[in-house]
């Protein structure tokens, strides 16, 4: 049953998302957070374990959002390729940016994890992250 219900949800991506660009940012950004709670994994101290699964649920929960910004990108700037339609060049920077500052924060984590950076860094990250969906959203205002 789970198979079936994984297509589902596959194939629905495809409709809201199509299969080029704005597909592609969106698994940009599921990648970077599966990144993040990979590395996540190997934390022993709890106290950092807990700040760094605090700073990644806040990247999760900008998941729907993610998805919401490729489903408008591709409704109204539709792109089957991966040429950045015209008029979308924001939305799709901010996407990517998002994308890049989390796999730097997951770079960060991986710092953290090995006793060599610092929690401030993580967060610094994370905020980044956050700040480009602001900016990719802008495009709709």
């Amino acid at each position: 049953m789970k198979l079936f219900k994984v297509r589902r949800r596959a194939k629905k991506i495809d409709q809201e998302l199509g299969k080029g660009l704005w597909r592609q940012a969106h698994d940009r950004y599921v990648r970077g957070l599966d990144r993040y709670h990979q590395i996540l994994e190997g934390v022993e101290d709890d106290a950092v374990y807990n700040e760094l699964v605090t700073i990644g649920d806040h990247l999760a929960e900008q998941l729907p959002r993610v998805y919401e910004l490729c489903r408008r990108g591709q409704q109204e700037f539709p792109a089957t390729e991966m040429q950045v339609p015209a008029g979308a060049h924001a939305l799709h920077g901010g996407l990517s940016r998002a994308a890049n500052h989390l796999a730097t924060t997951a770079e960060a984590e991986a710092m953290v994890r090995l006793s060599n950076g610092q929690l401030a860094s993580v967060h610094h990250r994370a905020r980044q992250v956050v700040d480009s969906l602001t900016e990719a959203e802008s495009t709709f205002s």
